[in-house]
């Protein structure tokens, strides 16, 4: 396994959701002005200002982005040996990426999922070696492998 590519490829998926939801938000963000110009009507008030919490949530989304973008870039993906920042985890028939939270996702012919060190499923992995096992949400979880 490249790790460098599926850093890439964690970026690469990462920018793209970054840049669908801006695109979401700068929709909501426009839809929430009104023409100054002409007589407002409470209707249309009422659909900007829902439109303007719907930009608002998107601007979250954008945020969140942004750092998840910002954390991939810093994080160290050289080789591990234990469950750690930037570690690939093997759990049999799971790979996890400890880097920033993803939904599944293809790399190099493998399924992998994007984890945080604030995922409880880290708490539960952290600092474990190829062969250890450990229990969470009452099962027993075997490390397959660590790169």
């Amino acid at each position: 396994m490249d790790k460098t590519r599926l850093k890439e490829t964690m970026l690469k998926l990462t920018e793209a959701d970054l840049a669908q939801a801006t695109k979401k938000y700068e929709q909501f963000l426009s839809s929430a002005r009104l023409d100054r110009t002409e007589p407002i009507e409470s209707d249309e008030q009422a659909q900007a200002e829902t439109a303007a919490d719907l930009a608002e949530a998107f601007d979250d989304q954008v945020h969140n982005y942004e750092e998840k973008l910002t954390r991939l870039r810093v994080i160290d993906f050289d080789p591990k040996t234990e469950v750690s920042e930037g570690a690939v985890v093997d759990l049999g028939r799971r790979h996890l990426v400890v880097a920033v939270s993803t939904g599944e996702f293809e790399a190099e012919g493998e399924t992998y999922i994007g984890i945080s060190t604030a995922a409880p499923i880290y708490k539960a992995l952290e600092g474990l070696r190829a062969g250890e096992t450990c229990s969470f949400n009452g099962r027993t979880l075997k490390v397959h492998d660590v790169a």
